[in-house]
């Protein structure tokens, strides 16, 4: 074997190996982009909220937060729940306790992330199941307790969304939620600009199916456990409650 071969072999065996260390340190390190929760929607009570007793947004996790503890509930999950209006009215179908409160669109040509084909729904149902499923494919019926429309879609039975673009310089912090083979939601934000092509990727290398972008730029999360408490102007949100502890 003359050198020019070994050296040729060394050299696509280092950029292998060099490829291999990069795939795995990405694999690695993409988590960390991420701020996530788990929630089992069956054991856990989940639930969406939009407006107070007085018909006016909440508007913030700290108005949620301080209406739930006259309610003897702690917030121990928020997350804005979906893209909305300037005056906190859900671009989409909105389903709070069994109710529409706000109608489902089906427009399909127009400005704006909503409107990235297919965009979809994620509901609750009575029994603690969650789905995601393309705004097609939606039909309302009495089991749906909570839903809200968002979009696009991210992931669609396992694959990305081909309308979202690999190497885009679209960047935002964005933040959705998927649907693990085990039931559980997997609610995620990210810790700093991200492309939706990328954002896709993170909920399909954790194992889901299906998942639904909610919103970005304007993205927060409140996480109790972590310390976590981002502070924003938000539409509907989605959160996970217990009843309130009293220090005795």
């Amino acid at each position: 074997m003359s050198k020019i071969v070994v050296i040729a072999c060394l050299v696509s065996l280092f950029y292998l190996v060099s490829w291999q260390r990069t795939a795995e340190a990405e694999q690695v390190e993409a988590p960390s982009r991420f701020i996530e929760h788990l929630v089992d929607p069956s054991q856990s009570q989940l639930a969406f909220y939009w407006r107070d007793k007085g018909k006016q947004p909440y508007g913030s996790f700290q108005n949620l937060k301080s209406a739930l503890e006259t309610a003897d509930k702690t917030l121990l999950f928020a997350m804005n729940g979906g893209i909305f209006q300037e005056d906190f009215t859900p671009l989409g179908l909105y389903i709070e306790g069994g109710l529409v409160k706000y109608r489902l669109s089906t427009r399909q040509h127009a400005f704006g992330n909503f409107y990235i084909q297919p965009n979809g729904v994620f509901y609750l149902t009575e029994s603690g199941q969650g789905f995601i499923v393309p705004t097609t494919q939606f039909k309302h019926d009495s089991s749906i307790k909570y839903a809200t429309q968002s979009g696009p879609l991210l992931l669609v039975d396992g694959d990305i969304n081909p309308k979202l673009i690999s190497g885009s310089t679209n960047l935002r912090i964005r933040n959705g939620v998927g649907i693990l083979p085990d039931g559980q939601l997997l609610f995620a934000i990210s810790k700093r600009f991200v492309n939706f092509y990328d954002f896709a990727n993170y909920f399909k290398q954790r194992g889901c199916q299906n998942a639904l972008y909610l919103d970005g730029s304007i993205s927060g999360i409140y996480l109790l456990h972590k310390n976590i408490h981002h502070v924003g102007k938000f539409g509907v949100m989605i959160a996970e409650t217990t009843r309130l502890t009293i220090n005795e």
